[in-house]
């Protein structure tokens, strides 16, 4: 029986510790392979130091102090027998039972101690490396580095210290009151060296209480009472006295302890801890609940300013808001068609295309086979054919999910099923005449007509692919779908770890519980297993310390596809700072831009933001990993974009942090919304939204992120916030704030116009009793100049959510609302409508034919054979310009407005000569058509 024990006893520890060291090995080689070791060795051997430290540490404290304990006088075993005579356990048993619980008693809390201190190995490395953050906070006068980087391990430290002590003071006081009152063996009182010994285990607990309550003073810098995130009046006035009482107290009961135990007389023992929680209650819970109701609420502004002034500073810090400039805009109601050909990167690439309605119109005709499958949307821009354009792109993923059941089996979904195939790639504003989004990359081999080159289509990394895949075996890939055939590839690519061997077999049918694998026929000498190769699941493994962007987005860099995602740096130690999210962080910062080749594999992090200290400890600690900026591919800087997380978590504090004086944020006189918009016939919050446009002030346009402001409880706009993606300005932020005595129309109350202007309301009406349904999509405001254009997209959809189509975008500016089946027409009905009127009126007028006509009639037509020349030049330049208007093209809109300006000047030196009535006619045309 004894030997069977012994033998089960070893083969757990065999099977617990070999199914570690497996996973271990296992992910040793994915590091390896994909040429990040470093993140991996470092982690692995600073947890090895710090657990092997921690358990011994742990285990020797509970050793010698439980071995003290049983050295004062051994346990009767024949009398705790008759205590339990219920129980048939024999005296040499009931001795091993005893002598196994004290070994459990030692190693289990080792074990789980150890566990605990050795995943606080980056705080370990980051404690002995800080970097200060050149910010100081008011109360304690401390950088902000020893809050982030020193203080979370002398927290964790002094509590593990703390438990140890609490629970080896159970352990001995329980063995000591067995021992000593249930079995009597000192006349039901614990023996003297017991109470020595546990006066100094208290004193030892005591004293690190006293410790604590000398750290717990910082700790009130991130937490709220009252207004103030971070330590108020009552803290300072209160607490943290409070906390220097009981430092003392803590003393005193250390020292009473110690005098107890030499003495061996313990009431004074009793006593001294009775006053210990005695005083707590009062100075610790009492006190500054007084202070807080009866000193600070009824003078709350008065008292808390101070305090609030570090909350406000320090929060506009730890989210980069102190970053943001603050610009007027007068959103004036001026704007002409001047305006609009002035800004035709801005026209030509509005957003007519909203993601969801798009990802369905992508699926719908370019997933080509069921197993295909886009993930999402992403929005981008490239140079294409010379000229900036807004594109929006998703990557055809393979879903194995999709594959029918009756080919489903472990050879196709993990030999053959291997890589999705290409992407879809459509410009923002351009729409076909069935209402459908005219495609620049599309179908299977990819197709374009804007001069891409794509290599590799392959996308054997992406943000479907969670499974593993097996290549360079004797099984073909399947590549893509040819008509009623099908090609076949092998994988050329660098990913992968070699799976060949026997021993690589064995290992990776262990960790993916596959027997398959281990049998099978297929795989070679030089075959490799593909595995995390779901993007985010991918870089979370190889850096789980960063927090990372939910949306990874696909730039075509060079004829290759690579996803790039977004990393910051967060904590939630930053002094007075506001914290928000789930996770509770106080600081943030864009610091990481990772860069995935989708055909590799391969992962690049370049450090965006090198002035973040966070990212600086990191770099100290993983000095192989991270990149400067300066390595990043020319091509691929020209697609970096601010990132939309980032952008919310800044604009949502930045509603009430814009507000700088205390009295003003106190009282929450100017705080902020954001606005609603109705989308499918549902209210929702607007996102934010990437728009190319000239910034006021701004001679080129660019690439930049934007969201309006509304105040709270109201629906007009206030300001407008801007991130800067392109170079040189990355990463700049502008508020345009708007004059707060002009009513500017929001969203909200741009969507009520729109409901109530009776022609859209009649036609959305139609449509919707035909058995479809209208989607109202994202109406986006657009600043043009000092003024701001409303656009919102109308799709058709059928109730059984096939294929939605674009049918009308509808305009609004000022008072003016048009909705027609284009932006072009929109735009044209409420800004060029007048100017076609009269143009075309006077060409109508004055044609070659009528001209002839009237040269008998009127002298005063026959003036110079000039006249018709002009005319019929005016007459193309508008033709050729509405052909343009059709086309989209505004730049060359403008170009023929201003020739047929021209020949109306013309027009109007010819009538001053021969005719004044005509001369104050073409000088009212004039008039006009610069008006439009």
């Amino acid at each position: 029986m004894k030997l069977i024990r012994i033998v089960l006893f070893i083969f757990f520890i065999v099977w617990f510790l070999s199914d570690g060291v497996l996973s271990l090995l296992v992910d040793w080689t994915w590091f390896e392979a994909i040429n990040h070791l470093e993140l991996f060795s470092t982690r692995i051997w600073t947890q090895a130091l710090l657990w092997i430290g921690t358990f011994a540490a742990v285990f020797a404290f509970l050793f010698v102090n439980l071995r003290f304990a049983s050295s004062v006088a051994s346990i009767d075993l024949r009398r705790l027998q008759d205590q339990m005579v219920d129980i048939e356990i024999s005296v040499d048993n009931t001795k091993y039972i005893l002598v196994g619980l004290r070994w459990l008693a030692m190693v289990f809390p080792a074990f789980i101690f150890a566990n605990v201190v050795s995943d606080q190995w980056l705080y370990c490395l980051a404690f002995l490396e800080p970097v200060s953050f050149g910010q100081t906070d008011t109360l304690f006068g401390l950088d902000y580095s020893f809050y982030v980087f020193q203080l979370p391990m002398m927290d964790l430290f002094v509590a593990i210290l703390k438990s140890i002590s609490i629970l080896t003071l159970i352990i001995v006081a329980a063995q000591s009151f067995v021992r000593d009152v249930l079995l009597g063996t000192n006349g039901s009182q614990l023996h003297p060296k017991a109470q020595s010994h546990l006066s100094l285990l208290g004193a030892w607990t005591v004293l690190l209480f006293g410790v604590e309550w000398f750290l717990e003073r910082y700790n009130l810098l991130f937490t709220k009472d009252g207004v103030v995130w971070g330590a108020g009046y009552a803290d300072v006035s209160a607490r943290i006295p409070a906390y220097w009482i009981m430092i003392g107290v803590s003393v005193i009961v250390v020292i009473v302890l110690l005098e107890s135990a030499r003495r061996k007389e313990y009431r004074l023992s009793t006593i001294a801890l009775t006053g210990y929680v005695v005083t707590r209650i009062l100075v610790v819970g009492i006190w500054p609940s007084i202070v807080q109701d009866y000193m600070v609420e009824p003078n709350e502004l008065e008292v808390e300013k101070p305090f609030l002034k570090q909350n406000i500073s320090a929060t506009r810090f730890a989210y980069a808001l102190d970053r943001i400039s603050v610009e007027p805009f007068e959103a004036s109601y001026d704007l002409s068609m001047e305006d609009i050909q002035n800004n035709p990167l801005t026209i030509n690439n509005v957003r007519v295309w909203d993601d969801r309605p798009l990802l369905t119109t992508y699926g719908q005709l370019q997933e080509i086979r069921t197993y295909y499958d886009f993930k999402d949307v992403d929005i981008d821009r490239y140079q294409i054919n010379g000229e900036l354009r807004q594109v929006m792109l998703s990557a055809r993923e393979l879903n194995y999910n999709n594959v029918s059941n009756q080919a489903k089996s472990w050879i196709n979904e993990h030999f053959q099923y291997t890589h999705g195939y290409g992407l879809t790639m459509s410009p923002v504003n351009l729409v076909t005449e069935e209402g459908l989004p005219s495609l620049f990359i599309k179908d299977i081999p990819p197709e374009n007509n804007i001069g891409f080159t794509i290599d590799r289509p392959e996308v054997y990394y992406g943000e479907m692919t969670d499974s593993y895949v097996v290549v360079g075996g004797t099984v073909k890939e399947f590549d893509y779908p040819q008509g009623d055939k099908n090609v076949y590839t092998n994988y050329a690519g660098t990913g992968g770890v070699s799976v060949g061997g026997l021993w690589h077999k064995l290992l990776f049918a262990w960790h993916f519980g596959d027997v398959e694998m281990l049998l099978s026929n297929y795989i070679e000498e030089e075959s490799k297993i593909l595995f995390h190769r779901e993007i985010t699941d991918r870089i979370e493994k190889l850096a789980p310390f960063l927090y990372y962007d939910s949306d990874p987005y696909l730039v075509l860099s060079e004829g290759r596809m690579v996803w790039i995602l977004d990393a910051y740096t967060v904590t939630n130690d930053i002094p007075y700072s506001e914290p928000v999210g789930a996770n509770r962080f106080n600081y943030i910062r864009n610091s990481v831009k990772v860069v995935v080749d989708a055909y590799n594999g391969s992962v690049d992090f370049y450090v965006a933001e090198d002035q973040d200290p966070l990212i600086q400890v990191y770099q100290q600690i993983f000095p192989k990993t991270f990149k400067s900026m300066d390595k990043l591919p020319a091509d691929l800087l020209s697609h970096l974009r601010y990132p939309v997380d980032f952008f919310e978590i800044q604009s949502q504090m930045y509603r009430a942090y814009h507000m700088m004086d205390e009295t003003v944020f106190y009282n929450k006189e100017d705080m902020w919304g954001l606005p609603k918009e109705l989308y499918a016939g549902q209210e929702q919050r607007m996102d934010a939204y990437y728009l190319i446009m000239k910034l006021p002030g701004e001679e080129e346009a660019e690439f930049v992120l934007l969201l309006p402001f509304v105040p709270m409880g109201k629906d007009n706009m206030i300001s407008w916030l801007a991130a800067r993606s392109d170079a040189p300005n990355y990463g700049s932020l502008v508020l345009y704030q708007f004059p707060k005595q002009k009513l500017i129309y929001g969203p909200r109350q741009i969507e009520a116009r729109i409901d109530q202007d009776p022609e859209i309301s009649k036609q959305i009406t139609l449509w919707s009793q035909s058995g479809s349904r209208v989607v109202r999509g994202n109406l986006l405001v657009i600043p043009i100049g000092n003024s701001l254009v409303y656009v919102e997209p109308l799709y058709l959809q059928s109730e059984s959510g096939q294929l939605p189509e674009l049918k009308r975008v509808i305009v609004a500016y000022d008072n003016r609302i048009a909705m027609e089946t284009n932006l072009s027409k929109s735009l044209l009905a409420v800004f060029g409508e007048e100017l076609a009127a009269v143009t075309k009126d006077i060409l109508k007028r004055e044609t070659k034919a009528e001209v002839g006509n009237s040269l008998e009639a009127s002298p005063a037509l026959a003036i110079s054979g000039d006249w018709i020349v002009f005319v019929e030049q005016a007459n193309q330049a508008l033709e050729e310009a509405t052909e343009a208007q059709k086309q989209g093209n505004w730049a060359e809109y403008g170009q023929k407005l201003e020739v047929l300006t021209k020949n109306l000047e013309r027009l109007k030196e010819l009538s001053t000569e021969k005719e004044p009535s005509l001369k104050e006619e073409s000088e009212e045309l004039i008039k006009e058509n610069e008006e439009q």
